[in-house]
């Protein structure tokens, strides 16, 4: 196993040494208002805002997991990454709106656009999903980063799972805590920087070593660069009955992300993701106006389309050097004894290609990337868990408190989060089983959110009734399918008996679940809604499209040009070009 050298260790301690100065810089700089610790003062630029809604993005688990997919589905998963159109939905479409409300969160425009119940519902489960999924999963590879990299460090009993999670989890909340939204975004802006060119040197340098992109596709196989996947693998007679045998199977049980899956269910959690979720849109409310937000949208656009490059093709790579046999550790390490890749030890592809591929010196600035990742995802989580708690729960209990307490308040909830990161270790190095069933539990949890957004801006005729009803719906049926997958991710040996309705709910496809999830809130929303009283169309005067008034369309018109739609354009022919040239 290749480890740092000295040069290496000087550049990561270089890399900390720059983000405390940058955290620093920030902090002393910082007014004691909600509005600066909350949202950066509301005066980001539209790169840091950009560069800001990636780094939040693009944790280590995202590494991890992407080039982990890269090794055993080839291209599959980049449907996720093109999802980079909805950023262009975000910056076209619902910024006016959220500008226009001066929100601090998502809930709380949803209870501007409903009721305060409503944003009570979302508050209460974002809060919850952040803390069982963003947190837990960031810190788990980053545990899995640390344990490749620096396997033999041990410093009192504790090995370099433990260390390095430790430390990273501290530091991100030292300066998460005291610079709050503008210490996160102004960091996110290097930490994107470094984490693409460590990346981008990862792809180079493995591809040198294979021999070229030619190589590349020749030992990988043309299904390899195929993103349209089969409803049914190769050889597997589909189904519509509920079975799963040798040579037949139910189309709906096929979890290989089929296309029809990525057509049609995956945008409803992308249009989720990058449009409504805290964690990502408070970046945009942090912008000096309508236009620096458009902007970053746009920037991040343009960014989100290089993991399919510089996470997933590391790990074809990382696949090809494994088959071929020109790196004798990677064959071990992925193929079995059978010859059939080892999907779970796949997880190890980025940091293992970091640890034999690069050069000393290089090697120390991708592990900075690596550790930029890792503190950009935490410290966006623990950012937005602080605002949420802070501004929709506790100012709403003590409405008259002065700012600098509500800012104290914001500390305190940060403090809190880092406190739960690091209790949360224990759990995830033992949860076996846990990373893969925390991955799945947004597909249950975003659809009523996404439907009551998006619904309830293009509809002014839908009420609080409706979206309560809606929202209740949905999360009812996203629990009961958690309830079902649980035992058997986490009870080793758990099964239901082939052919009942546990067993058969269990085994449907996330994805395709997830889509009669919206189905089902669609439907409810627009019923109840259409059932009872219409809203009062002067209360939600410029937060539906039937209610803006020629003012706000004016004001939106003079906050783009000609250079935004080109760049808009640009981005959606690039994602086309990538859907032609990714067909096997």
């Amino acid at each position: 196993m290749s480890t740092l050298y000295t040069l290496d260790w000087i550049i990561i301690f270089g890399y900390f040494a720059i983000i405390l100065g940058i955290a620093w810089w920030v902090i002393k700089k910082q007014k004691k208002t909600t509005d600066d610790y909350f949202l950066a003062g509301r005066h980001l630029g539209w790169f840091i805002v950009g560069a800001s809604i990636f780094a939040s993005n693009i944790g280590s688990e995202h590494i991890v997991g992407l080039a982990g997919s890269g090794a055993t589905d080839g291209v599959a998963m980049a449907h996720y990454e093109l999802h980079a159109w909805c950023l262009l939905v975000l910056g076209w479409v619902m910024v006016p709106f959220y500008l226009r409300s001066r929100v601090y969160t998502m809930p709380e425009f949803l209870e501007r656009r409903f009721s305060p119940t409503a944003r009570t519902v979302l508050s209460g489960i974002s809060l919850v999903a952040y803390v069982l999924t963003k947190i837990a999963v960031g810190v788990f590879a980053g545990g899995i980063v640390f344990s490749v990299l620096l396997p033999d460090i041990n410093f009192l009993g504790l090995d370099s799972f433990w260390i390095g999670s430790i430390l990273v989890i501290v530091i991100t909340g030292v300066y998460t805590v005291l610079g709050g939204m503008a210490a996160v975004a102004y960091t996110e802006a290097l930490q994107t920087i470094i984490l693409i060119i460590g990346s981008i040197l990862v792809t180079y340098f493995g591809l040198q070593y294979l021999g070229g992109w030619s190589e590349l596709k020749a030992i990988a196989g043309s299904e390899m660069f195929n993103l349209w996947k089969p409803l049914v693998p190769a050889g597997v007679e589909a189904t519509w009955a509920p079975v799963k045998e040798a040579g037949r199977m139910a189309w709906y049980f096929n979890d290989n992300y089929p296309w029809i899956g990525m057509l049609f269910c995956a945008p409803i959690i992308g249009l989720w993701y990058w449009t409504t979720d805290q964690y990502i849109v408070q970046r945009v409310l942090s912008a000096q106006n309508e236009r620096e937000a458009r902007r970053g949208s746009i920037a991040a656009a343009f960014f989100k389309l290089l993991p399919v490059f510089i996470f997933i093709i590391p790990g074809i790579i990382f696949y090809a050097l494994a088959v071929s046999g020109k790196v004798p550790a990677f064959q071990e390490q992925l193929i079995g004894p059978d010859g059939q890749v080892i999907r779970d030890n796949a997880q190890q592809a980025f940091p293992m290609m970091v640890a034999h591929i690069l050069p000393v010196g290089i090697r120390g600035l991708v592990v900075a990337g690596l550790l930029a990742a890792l503190m950009s995802s935490l410290a966006g989580v623990f950012n937005a868990c602080s605002t949420l708690f802070t501004i929709d729960f506790y100012s709403r209990l003590k409405p008259h408190v002065t700012q600098e307490k509500l800012v104290w308040v914001g500390r305190v909830a940060t403090t809190v989060m880092v406190i739960i990161g690091l209790l949360w270790l224990p759990v995830i190095r033992g949860g076996k089983g846990l990373y893969d069933y925390l991955q799945g539990v947004q597909a249950y949890l975003a659809p009523p959110i996404f439907v009551v957004f998006f619904a309830g801006i293009f509809n002014k005729r839908l009420n609080a009734k409706g979206a309560l009803a809606a929202l209740f719906s949905g999360f009812a049926l996203g629990i009961f399918r958690l309830a079902i997958d649980t035992p058997v991710k986490l009870v080793s040996g758990f099964q239901y008996e082939q052919g009942s309705l546990l067993w058969i709910l269990n085994n449907i496809f996330f994805q395709y679940y997830s889509l009669l999830i919206f189905l089902v809130s669609l439907i409810v929303m627009y019923a109840v809604s259409y059932a009872t009283e219409e809203p009062e169309y002067e209360k939600i005067k410029g937060l539906t499209f039937g209610t803006i008034t020629d003012e706000h369309r004016r004001e939106s018109r003079a906050s783009w040009n000609a250079v935004d739609v080109i760049a808009s354009i640009i981005v959606v022919l690039m994602i086309l070009g990538a859907y032609i040239y990714f067909s096997g």
